[in-house]
């Protein structure tokens, strides 16, 4: 008995010690007296593990069917494809007003699934590239003022001078028995059904919107300027060709076997050396990339479909991407539905919303005058 009891408290002398070592060495990497290997915070608070293991083979035809009705009993029907579904949150006690918009303010982005690419002319006879974007059932899942955000970090996230907020945005709806029980405990509170992406954007606190709020394509208004943000095509280990665009060698008598070889790399004399950032062979692609001040062209209002200027939006078709209000000085944004777009008991909007510079395919393009 003496023995198991030295044991025990050798062991808990060897916790508290660990403890105090653990939390001295963090107190010094936190005010810079000593940089130590101290894994980060890879994901933040609210991730967790998303996909289980299915194990379906003991449940029935009847089961299985019970449950996609109890589903929808709880959550209602599944949104259309682009439709938004509206949920009754207990969350959700006040209706959506507008703020008035000022300069400086930041609001919410939404998540939108590459659907394509598409020609557009205008009125002048000029063709341009766009890309769809469709908004796909993109709902508030939740809000967390700055203070409470920004207990647990270091740095306080300041965008345009101001402290943020942090909103999370979830897009397209799922079966909650394909996630863990871990993962729909997210959504418990704001009355959702478990979204297949989400998406951490930092607001001004008065663009703070309630949980179970939908997001639509009315968020955004023909002619303004977004900014889109996705992970580009993953090509693989490719050579310097393909990677940077370079010309390659002769094909004619006397080279041999450097076709498509970079050539030189390094300096001579003193600098015989390769620097820092030159163009190699690699991995390409798979990386996150932004794209600034997008133009909207066109807006459909049934599907959610955006027309962005431009087809090099990254990423592959059906593969989601980030929207934000630009940050370019040079196409500011302004007046926007502030914090989103209202819905009006009397308000009839059209299926398709055009710039004024774009050409109708339902207008004439030729017209006669009198002599």
């Amino acid at each position: 008995m003496a023995m198991a009891s030295i044991t025990s408290s050798f062991l808990n002398l060897q916790k508290n010690i660990l403890e105090i070592s653990v939390q001295t060495c963090i107190t010094q990497q936190i005010r810079g007296k000593k940089r130590l290997n101290i894994p980060k915070l890879r994901y933040p608070t609210w991730f967790v593990r998303k996909e289980r293991v299915l194990h379906d083979e003991k449940i029935s035809q009847e089961n299985s069917e019970f449950i996609k009705d109890v589903i929808s009993e709880k959550f209602g029907p599944p949104a259309i494809i682009g439709g938004i579904q509206t949920y009754n949150t207990p969350l959700k006690t006040e209706p959506l007003k507008s703020v008035e918009w000022t300069p400086g303010l930041r609001r919410t982005g939404t998540i939108a699934k590459k659907i394509g690419i598409y020609p557009m002319w205008l009125k002048d006879g000029t063709k341009i590239s766009t890309t769809l974007l469709q908004i796909v059932d993109n709902h508030v899942v939740k809000y967390i003022p700055p203070d409470e955000y920004h207990q647990t970090r270091e740095r306080v996230i300041k965008i345009r001078g101001t402290p943020k907020g942090c909103v999370l945005v979830g897009a397209e709806s799922d079966d909650p028995s394909l996630y863990t029980r871990e993962y729909c405990g997210l959504f418990e509170k704001s009355g959702l059904p478990p979204k297949k992406f989400l998406a951490r954007f930092f607001i001004s606190p008065s663009a703070a919107l309630s949980p179970g709020t939908p997001l639509t394509a009315l968020h955004y208004r023909v002619g303004d300027y977004i900014d889109v943000r996705g992970k580009t095509v993953d090509r693989g280990f490719q050579g310097v060709i393909k990677r940077w665009g370079f010309k390659g060698g002769r094909a004619s008598h006397g080279t041999t076997k450097t076709h498509r070889r970079p050539g030189n790399i390094g300096g001579g004399g003193e600098k015989g050396r390769v620097w820092p950032g030159t163009k190699m062979p690699g991995h390409m692609g798979n990386t996150w990339r932004m794209l600034k001040g997008l133009k909207i062209w066109r807006i459909n209002t049934k599907y959610n479909v955006l027309w962005v200027s431009g087809q090099n939006v990254p990423g592959s078709t059906n593969s989601y991407v980030y929207i934000y209000d630009t940050i370019l000085p040079s196409k500011p944004v302004t007046n926007p539905p502030f914090p989103t777009h209202v819905d009006k008991p009397d308000e009839v909007l059209p299926e398709n919303i055009y710039d004024e510079e774009v050409h109708r395919f339902s207008d004439p393009t030729i017209t006669f005058q009198p002599e």
